[in-house]
């Protein structure tokens, strides 16, 4: 794929303000208070008040993207006979936060770790999220630990969740321990472990009818030399074997709260009959396969996302996966209490360094595990939690766009007038090649999934945005075979 185009040096004044002015307008709390401030430092270096297992003689290891420092999870993996055991380590948020106090208000004020090209207002104070609680090697972390059984097949057999001590021995990234692994590691090794339990759990989320929309995403990348860019970027193998992991425990998390009768479950709606029958149709528009008898997972997990019509086509699927929302309840679970897309009960319990709600879900399954009742505290919160969570992911959302669509201008404001080949995702919106934008078009309606060649008529950077119009008998679609009958 070709370099994307970086904005000049001399624009980075220029994005940094607007970004500034994006957390404005969407009222991101970017400052802590003296009070949480002063709270957090003291916790830091406060000793853990409960009793834990002494889990610290097992070489735990984190796997993130390069340069994390607020690390959620750690992993151990170890052959047990025929199958596995995982055990996952998940930092011990619970330990530093005072409920009712002002890092608590903080915390939900925040609601989630929001993510700028320029910078991270975190949920937490960094002393804690960069620091005392994160899953840093070498240092003894208190963590929630989630010990799971699975058999030969990638089944999980049993579950057991406590309060313990670890200590992480490396912090792994996903480029590096994936060119390790391509270039051939002993079977026993945590990463080719990794990979065989991702893998054996992937083959059961498609039996079960789970599904992983693989769709490029788009990101912006911000240089030391104050430049940036905008790329595609496809998920490695790895980052989606650690997925599986995150998944797994999810599900068991969702047992647990079930089994409680008190939990708040990640549900989405199964997709819509009505969708699927309208993807039928594009995929036969779009010269996709979709064989008689296989599902639209089926033909998602397969789909070559570089072909014009692919592209298109993942595009169009994201109609499939709507009214994801956090569901408390207490007595019977929600119904249905399914999360659509994973073809099971769910629920966040593996991030709660960056995402409010996992806090109280990992208290309320190592009650449900230990046999006794949920902190009241969590229970006084737990019917709110669900609207906090929707509106916190909203606003993390819009501030994503936003900024997104203001460093796409910023690529493009001295190219007004320049021609550019992109793919029509739909009559709208075009994916172009290079620089990697995604933007609306004016004019006439655009070819769904053919190649276009489009010329830039806006790209606006005080407005955040940017609009193609196609070129009069450009872009003429190579030949593509016929599709076959759904």
């Amino acid at each position: 794929m070709p370099r994307p185009h970086r904005v000049l040096r001399a624009n980075d004044d220029v994005v940094r303000a607007g970004l500034a002015r994006i957390r404005a307008e969407h009222e991101v709390p970017v400052e802590f208070s003296g009070a949480a401030l002063e709270e957090a430092a003291t916790a830091a270096t406060a000793a853990p008040s409960r009793e834990r297992r002494d889990l610290t003689g097992l070489p735990f290891v984190t796997l993130d993207p390069p340069g994390s420092t607020d690390l959620d999870q750690a992993m151990h993996l170890e052959r047990r006979g025929s199958g596995f055991r995982v055990r996952y380590a998940i930092a011990d948020v619970g330990a530093f936060v005072r409920p009712g106090g002002a890092l608590d208000a903080a915390a939900h004020a925040r609601v989630q770790t929001v993510y700028c090209p320029d910078t991270r207002v975190p949920l937490h104070p960094p002393v804690l999220s960069e620091g005392a609680a994160s899953l840093r090697p070498g240092a003894d972390r208190p963590a929630v630990v989630w010990e799971l059984d699975l058999d030969a097949t990638g089944e999980r057999t049993a579950v057991r969740v406590e309060r313990g001590v670890v200590r992480s021995v490396a912090r792994l990234d996903y480029g590096t321990e994936q060119a390790r692994l391509d270039a051939g590691l002993d079977t026993d090794e945590p990463m080719s472990l990794l990979a065989e339990i991702g893998s054996l759990r992937a083959r059961l989320e498609r039996e079960r009818g789970g599904v992983s929309l693989g769709r490029p995403e788009q990101e912006v990348v911000q240089h030391e030399d104050g430049g940036w860019e905008l790329a595609y970027r496809a998920t490695l193998p790895l980052e989606d074997h650690n997925a599986q992991i995150s998944l797994l425990t999810g599900m068991a998390a969702a047992e647990l709260m079930v089994g409680a009768r008190v939990g708040v479950l990640r549900t989405m709606p199964a997709a819509d009959e009505r969708d699927v029958r309208r993807l039928r149709r594009q995929a036969l528009a779009l010269g996709v396969a979709w064989p008689v008898g296989r599902d639209y997972g089926d033909v998602l997990t397969d789909v070559d996302h570089t072909s014009p019509g692919g592209a298109a086509f993942l595009a169009a699927a994201t109609t499939l996966f709507r009214g994801a929302a956090w569901t408390p309840f207490t007595g019977d679970p929600p119904a249905p209490a399914e999360h659509g897309a994973i073809a099971a009960p769910y629920a966040h319990v593996t991030a709660p360094l960056r995402r409010l709600v996992d806090r109280y879900g990992l208290e309320i399954c190592l009650a449900a595990c230990a046999g006794r009742a949920v902190p009241g505290w969590v229970l006084e919160a737990l019917d709110d939690l669900g609207g906090t969570m929707a509106d916190g992911a909203r606003r993390a959302s819009a501030v994503d766009r936003a900024s997104t669509d203001l460093v796409e201008a910023a690529v493009l404001q001295h190219r007004v007038g320049e021609e550019f080949d992109g793919v029509a995702l739909d009559e709208r919106t075009v994916q172009l090649a290079e620089p990697a934008v995604v933007a609306r078009t004016e004019g006439d309606p655009l070819p769904e999934g053919e190649r276009v060649r489009l010329r830039l008529v806006t790209a606006d950077v005080v407005e955040r945005r940017v609009a193609f119009r196609q070129v009069a008998d450009g872009g003429a679609s190579p030949s593509r075979p016929a599709p076959s009958r759904p």
